[in-house]
């Protein structure tokens, strides 16, 4: 029943059993889930590679015809299937139209990205003019540090959490000062400590939405509200919380924010980037580096060489955009909005739940059994605190695991130096999909225990 989406993802798998008569373990359950998902059908405008289609698969250990168990949205999420269509109406205007493409056609090029740009806002909670769709994550994350980040003798620190993504170092420019953390997470009120206690030095609080290596979602309501009380400016890498978790950039505040659109946002490999800054700085924060796409644009094409800037993000366009990288975002983006984030998360809850629930059942550490190889989850067991992903550990060297998974069909994700990373995403992987995942772990942990043993 659709009520069971709204429950502990571990009592929705006991109740759903037991109206079934079945283990909290077989397949029926997923089925029953995916049978009552009402997102099921949008699997449907995405490409799922064939088994047999993909590199390291072994055909002599699995069925090649078999859609593959693709679980790495939080790296490359799958292609939409109107991305070769409008891929293709661009190359068609190109060669039949050429220059005339600028300003006719489906999304004329001088301004197709602004065509998308309030799907693109319903997506992460902001306003139209809010919203930036340019360049590419660590391009964005610079431009918008050098805006931000003001260092006076005062106050020149800015806060991040320890193991950050390397664009989130590189582009915060001086060397930061880091959140403590517990074993394997930042724990929001260590977060809120360090504002309150070094917030006085702090210039810019620049944390993940989402971070991406443990999976952990931050608390941007309250880091943005501590970081504000402190007079700090606060933004987020959203990588990998855009189209994953629900976002309020504008209702909470946030300063300013940018994401890439190649995870979540299913835009192909190095896709177009998204930033955002808040409307209350439009008229107060200007970027520091100009470009003429910038400029106001009923006017741009005069070219008088004098700057008549856009108020706002709008203002951080540097040039105009690859009509080609726009095609599949705006694809994706149209699939997003079919929906809402509110009832993806939803169903993104028991989906992560259900995977974490069957691998605490059959993979967790057993005393009474040393030799079996288990599996840790060293992201937050709290929904609340997590994504879709989780990032597990293994007892037996991880590599051996994640081959033996690829060989059997299953796409995921392998970070050094130990973590692997599995992302059910919401938008096109079923229940089915996480179920027949761990039946295939299993597989890969036999195979991978066996020959270490050897």
């Amino acid at each position: 029943m659709d009520k069971l989406f709204d429950l502990d993802p571990a009592e929705a798998v006991r109740q759903a059993s037991a109206l079934l008569g079945c283990s909290p373990t077989s397949k029926n359950v997923a089925d029953y889930f995916d049978k009552h998902d009402k997102l099921r059908h949008f699997r449907g405008n995405f490409l799922v590679p064939k088994i047999a289609d993909l590199p390291p698969s072994d055909l002599s250990l699995v069925d090649g015809s078999e859609e593959c168990i693709y679980l790495s949205g939080n790296s490359l999420g799958l292609q939409p299937k109107n991305a070769r269509k409008y891929i293709e109406e661009e190359l068609d205007n190109w060669a039949k139209i050429a220059i005339h493409g600028h300003t006719v056609g489906p999304r004329p090029w001088a301004w197709a990205e602004n065509n998308i740009e309030l799907l693109m806002a319903n997506v992460v909670g902001a306003k139209e003019e809010e919203v930036a769709l340019m360049n590419g994550l660590t391009v964005n994350l610079h431009l918008l540090m050098l805006s931000f980040y003001k260092p006076t003798q005062t106050r020149h620190k800015i806060l991040l959490e320890d193991k950050a993504f390397p664009s989130d170092h590189v582009s915060t420019q001086v060397c930061p000062t880091t959140s403590s953390r517990t074993r394997y997470f930042n724990r929001t009120e260590d977060i809120l400590d360090i504002i309150e206690k070094e917030g006085d030095s702090i210039a810019v609080v620049m944390f993940a939405g989402v971070q991406f290596y443990t999976g952990q979602l931050f608390e941007m309501d309250a880091i943005t509200k501590a970081g504000h009380r402190k007079g700090c400016f606060v933004g987020f890498d959203c990588a990998h919380a855009v189209g994953n978790v629900e976002l309020k950039l504008h209702d909470w505040g946030v300063d300013f924010a940018c994401w890439c659109s190649y995870k979540y946002l299913n835009s192909g490999a190095g896709g177009l980037g998204g930033a955002f800054i808040h409307e209350k700085h439009k008229d107060t924060i200007k970027p520091a580096l100009l470009g003429w796409w910038g400029h106001e644009l009923k006017t741009r094409f005069q070219m008088t060489n004098v700057m008549e800037l856009q108020p706002g993000v709008s203002g951080f366009r540097l040039s105009n955009q690859p009509i080609l990288l726009v095609c599949p975002l705006q694809a994706s983006l149209e699939v997003f909005n079919m929906t809402s984030m509110q009832m993806l998360r939803r169903k993104s809850v028991l989906l992560t739940g259900y995977l974490e629930y069957l691998i605490k059942h059959y993979y967790s550490e057993d005393p009474a059994q040393p030799h079996k190889p288990y599996v840790r989850i060293i992201t937050p067991s709290d929904p609340q605190q997590r994504g879709c992903q989780l990032s597990l550990s293994f007892s037996i060297p991880i590599r051996r695991v994640y081959q033996a998974l690829e060989r059997r069909g299953v796409t995921c994700d392998m970070r050094e130096p130990s973590v692997l990373r599995v992302a059910p995403a919401p938008l096109y992987n079923s229940f089915r999909d996480v179920h027949r995942f761990i039946e295939t772990l299993g597989k890969a942990l036999a195979a991978s225990s066996s020959s270490s043993s050897s």
